[in-house]
Formats: C-alpha cells, sequence, structure tokens
C-alpha cells in the first residue's frame, strides 16, 4: 500500500492529495458565512465605483454610506482568514492612505474618480478596523 501525501493550499480554499505519483485536487465547500462576506466585497467594491460615477454633488446620500458601512463590516468579520490578515491590513491602510490623501488633489481634475475612492474608503475602512480588532483580540488571546 503506499502512503498518500495530503497538504493544504496556503488559502485553505483545497486540498491536495499526492497518491502514486499523481497528484488530486478537493476543494473544500465555502461555508455560508464565507460565502456571505465574499459578495459583500464584490457588491460594496461594485457599488462604491457606481456610486462613484453617478453621485452628484460633494456628499453621498446617508442611506447609500450606511449600506457600504455595513458591506465593509461584513467583510471584516467573515471574509479575511488568519492568513489573509496581515496583507488585509497593509493593503487597506495603504489604500486609506493614499485615497484620503489624493481625494482633494484628484477631485479637482477627475471628480468621479474623487468620489470613487470616497465611496470605497466608506467601505474599507470600517473593515479594516473589524480585521484589526479581530487580530488584536487573537494576539491578546495568544499570550
Amino acid at each position: 500500500m503506499r502512503k498518500k501525501k495530503i497538504y493544504k493550499s496556503k488559502s485553505q480554499e483545497a486540498i491536495y492529495i499526492t497518491l502514486r505519483g499523481v497528484e488530486v485536487v478537493k476543494k473544500k465547500k465555502m461555508n455560508t458565512m464565507t460565502m456571505l462576506g465574499s459578495w459583500s466585497f464584490l457588491i460594496g467594491v461594485l457599488l462604491a465605483i457606481i456610486l462613484g460615477l453617478v453621485r452628484e454633488g460633494s456628499t453621498m446620500q446617508p442611506g447609500m454610506a450606511t449600506l457600504l458601512v455595513v458591506l465593509g463590516i461584513l467583510v471584516g468579520l467573515f471574509n479575511v482568514t488568519e492568513q489573509e490578515v496581515q496583507r488585509y491590513l497593509f493593503a487597506n491602510v495603504s489604500l486609506i492612505i493614499i485615497a484620503s490623501m489624493s481625494v482633494s488633489v484628484v477631485e479637482a481634475s477627475l471628480p468621479w474618480f474623487g468620489n470613487i475612492l470616497e465611496a470605497l474608503m466608506i467601505m474599507f475602512v470600517p473593515s479594516t478596523i473589524i480585521v484589526a480588532l479581530k487580530s488584536v483580540f487573537e494576539l491578546a488571546k495568544d499570550e
């Protein structure tokens, strides 16, 4: 009988099994919460882009901003795994800093692009806070 080598991918979305020199991939099913986080991310980014393109004036409607905040919270709660925390926080903090510093410059020449950046920040700030808090609690738990 030959031994099986089983190892998981970094994203934990698939399990690779090597049997007799042949590699077989078994994909794991996504649970409901992961699906909710993934869809929240996709819908939030698309909604932010659409709102940025169609928004007129300098302020966003409160209902739309609230929806983006809720989607950001869902993304922070359900879409980021422990393996992705560092990359997610680094990317989001970079995006938030760059977007917040460049919104006023970009709005002068491309107001629609500035609106998109603002809408993305409205979604990404809550998700970044949630992921950072989860990370801090995980660090405190390990000590």
